[in-house]
């Protein structure tokens, strides 16, 4: 199976199964302006790469809002455009796909890049969105028509049975929708299906937070109390990495290793079913796991792998996690993807002690 890389991401790729670099050496390199970052400007230039890009999207902005700014909508395009931001709503970038007359798949992309998860086909309004997309629509018509449609209840409590071939049946039967008619009547008959959050990433996360919480078998026949989300924030996830909010003075990189790294009260809102499972949180999960969560024997544990054979391993296995709820792929070009593909690699250390010292390296002068 090719891991169809572009050549920067496959430079990357063989950097990170050298096995050369010490932990002091990654953090040089992704702090010191070597390591190029994919940004969302170079994603959509390679998506659109016209030259009506900037005026199209204006347009297209300022017609979803007619009561906003001009000028404001264009200081935001100019600065997604330059490389300065992306947009964080996921109505923005599907207005950015319908005005460039993106197809499902590449709207599904720009939305995982900037969102963490893709098209969610549990979600009522991405359902129609995606139609909309398929059969060559606009966004005001797609918007006017989501809009008549009755609300999408929240039911983000896990469904009784088996729900996890729930998104992909969605998919299909919206699939086979042809007219708006049709459209219409799948999504009622649909809505108790709906839900805001994403059920097979919340099955992971409680997989993986539970062997945490019950470090000790039950098989062992050993108490021992079960972890709080306290204890296992500081036990796991604090990993050197800086407690206060403050950004100030720090590069690129490291705001985007820190970037929504999980506290306390995230984690325990994302246990009660409040917030959606972040990509990045799914991936600490991986690291402080090592992915041992049913006993079962990996060759990855084996100490005669090579490096790159272990970063192959892990590669294709983590990538099948993603892609089973519904976020982007690995990207060696992401600074957090990047740090986790280095952690993976570790032999003499565990995972999670091999990531914490790169951080460490990383952010000694905060």
């Amino acid at each position: 199976m090719s891991l169809e890389l572009t050549l920067l991401s496959e430079n990357e790729y063989d950097r990170l199964s050298s096995g050369e670099m010490t932990p002091a050496m990654a953090a040089r390199y992704l702090q010191e302006g070597e390591f190029k970052l994919r940004s969302f400007d170079e994603v959509l230039k390679v998506i659109y790469p016209k030259a009506d890009l900037q005026s199209r999207l204006v347009t297209a902005l300022a017609e979803a809002e007619p009561g906003a700014n001009y000028g404001s909508v264009s200081r935001t395009v100019r600065n997604w455009i330059n490389g300065h931001s992306k947009p964080t709503r996921r109505e923005d970038v599907f207005r950015i796909a319908f005005a460039l007359g993106l197809s499902e798949s590449q709207a599904s992309r720009l939305l995982g890049m900037c969102t963490d998860y893709g098209m969610h086909y549990r979600n009522g309004r991405d359902v129609v969105y995606a139609w909309f997309l398929r059969t060559g629509k606009g966004y005001p018509e797609a918007h006017e028509f989501f809009s008549r449609l009755p609300a999408m209840p929240r039911l983000d409590s896990l469904p009784d049975g088996d729900s996890s071939h729930l998104t992909r049946d969605l998919q299909s039967v919206f699939l086979q929708v042809h007219t708006k008619d049709e459209l219409r009547d799948c999504y009622i008959a649909n809505l108790g299906n709906f839900g805001a959050l994403h059920l097979r990433a919340y099955e992971y996360f409680r997989r993986y937070l539970d062997k945490l919480i019950h470090p000790v078998p039950a098989w062992t026949g050993l108490e021992e109390p079960d972890y709080s989300m306290e204890a296992i924030m500081e036990l796991y996830f604090s990993m050197n990495m800086p407690s206060s909010r403050s950004k100030c003075g720090y590069s690129v990189v490291q705001r985007l290793i820190k970037c929504n790294w999980p506290n306390t009260t995230a984690l325990k809102n994302i246990r009660n079913r409040k917030l959606d499972v972040p990509r990045k949180l799914l991936l600490l999960l991986y690291v402080i796991t090592e992915n041992i969560i049913d006993g079962e024997y990996r060759e990855t544990d084996e100490d005669y792998l090579t490096p790159r054979e272990r970063l192959d391993d892990h590669w294709f296995a983590i990538n099948a996690i993603l892609m089973d709820c519904g976020m982007p792929p690995l990207d060696p070009r992401n600074a957090t993807d990047w740090l986790v593909l280095y952690a993976v690699t570790a032999t003499d250390e565990s995972m999670s002690e091999r990531m914490e010292k790169v951080i460490e390296h990383m952010f000694a002068d905060k």
